[in-house]
């Protein structure tokens, strides 16, 4: 096929006059981003590279963490105050966790475990007595679950495995304190005794043997103290303290 010279130039002038037609711009307004409703502790989770997560901490104070605070819902005999991942945002990355408590005369952290960390402790002021039962099987000559105890004096330690079930008391009229490590940033805890009256009646029932009844029951779940409770009656007397 051949073009005449009047086609040609047909061609090139609409060419031209296209590429010369100038491109409107749009009117419309950039939408500003979206403002992130993210946590810090989960932007510190989701940031690429641990450069990017020390740029979310700007400020040196970010890195320091203080214990001298109050327990929300502390029990009677002290309180314990736990540095997580959520409560100390800095920890994100490192895999480990923290806490100190504070155990009045006679109190007592109830019976419970901790499910994602191994915890090491280690008594700082007065002295605490320390159970733990390990798990199914670990059992003394006689067949009987095995129990640890041990009376755990200032700047001595002792561990409680991940996923033991596990006590410690002050049995002192003085306070006490512990600071204790996890190999976890949420390490948790469980309460023994508001997770086993927490299921319906029946099952407790049952796991208790029909030894007490669904009106029973009530009454222990009503009963059960917040961690840190206050201890055994032999101390409350030595002590003076009024039996709740």
């Amino acid at each position: 096929m051949q073009f005449t010279s009047a086609i040609v130039f047909a061609i090139l002038a609409y060419t031209n006059t296209v590429m010369a037609t100038p491109v409107p711009t749009s009117t419309a307004v950039a939408t500003p981003p979206a403002t992130t409703t993210l946590s810090l502790t989960q932007q510190l989770f989701l940031s690429d590279t641990a450069v990017d997560r020390f740029k979310l901490l700007p400020n040196n104070d970010d890195f320091v963490f203080s214990f001298n605070q109050d327990q929300k819902g502390a029990g009677k005999g002290g309180r314990l105050i736990a540095a997580n991942r959520k409560t100390f945002p800095a920890l994100v990355g490192s895999g480990s966790g923290m806490a100190v408590g504070f155990v009045g005369a006679c109190g007592m952290n109830t019976l419970h475990v901790h499910p994602r960390a191994t915890e090491l402790q280690v008594v700082v002021q007065g002295r605490l007595v320390t159970e733990m039962v390990p798990e199914n099987g670990v059992n003394n000559p006689d067949g009987t679950p095995r129990v640890i105890s041990n009376t755990v004096n200032a700047f001595e330690m002792t561990p409680f495995y991940q996923g033991s079930v596990h006590t410690q008391f002050n049995p002192d009229c003085t306070d006490a304190v512990f600071v204790a490590s996890f190999n976890s940033e949420d390490f948790g805890a469980g309460q023994i005794a508001n997770e086993t009256f927490a299921v319906g009646n029946d099952v407790i029932a049952a796991t208790f043997g029909q030894s007490i009844n669904g009106a029973d029951i009530d009454k222990i779940r009503a009963a059960i103290p917040a961690s840190i409770a206050l201890g055994v009656e032999e101390c409350l007397m030595k002590c003076n303290i009024k039996k709740n």
